[in-house]
């Protein structure tokens, strides 16, 4: 699963401080500078997170057409990422980046972290995620929604309907059934910090006070919540309420031993879901521009965007993607989700996971 069996740790203390707002607009030759079909062997280092994943064969498709040869260097988790191009601008260790999303992307692209380049391939995509990157040097790939998972079967068992807003989190009826992730640390903790952000605006400490003397656990990481802490995460977990992905219901399916359920044992909270978007872009500095543009002109490819469901369990955006069968009938759909302007997020990130740690944890 594309983020569950990684923390995607985001250290707050190793940012660098971010430098002014938004991003680059490109000149019109980024556009038409489109690289050939195919060429000469060679080899494509792609940057990214630990939980990238594609199918064998998808990859395997990429050689045989254009004569690429991926090598996936796999660079921590989502703030590692993010640490380690920043500190290398110019000097990349690859040459294309994936794994950059909304809550830090501003921050790689002030910091010249990506060569220009608009993919043809652009106007397949929606403009609304297009615009979530702040910048026109990056492209979107695929996006998620970090949403509160709740354990059906639990609240069924007691008689007791679940959730159904932010509101009701602080309600005294779910007093210590709720699990975060702390937002120092992990990126759907971040997520869903940003998430009360965007709905309370500046009030949204006293939100999370509201959360705190409700009785809310916070604990590291995505797999700690989950799978330890979660009622329905397999271990034994006290929990039915966690922040998680809109996503998990189906992967519940995929990953269950034979025979498999009928249908998943947990919902999705859909108001107050965090979307987050993942970027790719060229990597300022590679010694292989034209073989690199061709690598994000593949993750664009309707191969590429067919596959991410099920081998990153994020949705392709591509317009007219076909999903699968049990992403079409399990994985929730917010129909107003929430999100920030990216280069707010640059600005005052650091200063709301400071302000959070005192609200919440001290």
């Amino acid at each position: 699963m594309r983020r569950h069996p990684t923390v995607l740790a985001l250290v707050s203390g190793l940012f660098l401080a971010a430098c002014g707002q938004g991003g680059p607009t490109l000149p019109p030759s980024a556009v038409t500078s489109a690289p050939p079909a195919s060429f000469a062997p060679v080899t494509v280092r792609l940057v990214t997170h630990d939980s990238f994943a594609l199918s064998d064969a998808t990859v395997a498709d990429l050689r045989r057409r254009t004569g690429i040869t991926l090598q996936v260097l796999a660079a921590g988790d989502a703030g590692e990422l993010v640490n380690k191009a920043v500190l290398t601008a110019g000097r990349p260790e690859g040459d294309v980046l994936f794994g950059v999303d909304t809550t830090l992307v501003s921050r790689a692209v002030q910091a010249g972290v990506f060569a220009a380049y608009r993919p043809r391939a652009l106007d397949t995509i929606d403009p609304a995620l297009r615009r979530l990157a702040g910048s026109d040097a990056v492209v979107p790939v695929d996006y998620g929604d970090v949403c509160v998972n709740a354990d059906d079967r639990w609240f069924a068992g007691r008689g007791l309907a679940a959730p159904g807003s932010l509101e009701d989190l602080a309600d005294p009826r779910y007093r210590d059934l709720l699990v975060v992730e702390n937002p120092a640390t992990s990126s759907p903790g971040l997520a869903f910090l940003m998430a009360t952000v965007a709905r309370y605006g500046d009030a949204w400490p006293d939100y999370w006070r509201r959360l705190r003397a409700n009785g809310v656990l916070v604990v590291n990481g995505w797999t700690e919540a989950y799978t330890g802490e979660f009622s329905a995460g397999g271990q034994g977990g006290r929990r039915p309420l966690v922040v998680s992905y809109a996503s998990s219901p189906p992967a519940e399916i995929v990953y269950a031993a034979d025979p498999k359920p009928a249908k998943p044992s947990t919902s999705v909270l859909t108001d107050g879901c965090f979307r987050q978007v993942e970027f790719a872009g060229v990597l300022a500095g590679t010694r292989h521009e034209q073989a690199a543009r061709a690598v994000v002109d593949w993750l664009l490819s309707a191969p590429v965007q067919a596959d991410v469901p099920l081998s990153m369990f994020v949705f392709p955006v591509r317009t007219g993607t076909p999903l699968p069968e049990v992403f079409q009938r399990f994985a929730a759909r917010p129909a107003r989700p929430l999100s920030l302007d990216p280069a707010t997020i640059t600005a005052h990130r650091e200063q709301w996971v400071e302000e959070w740690t005192r609200v919440v944890l001290r």
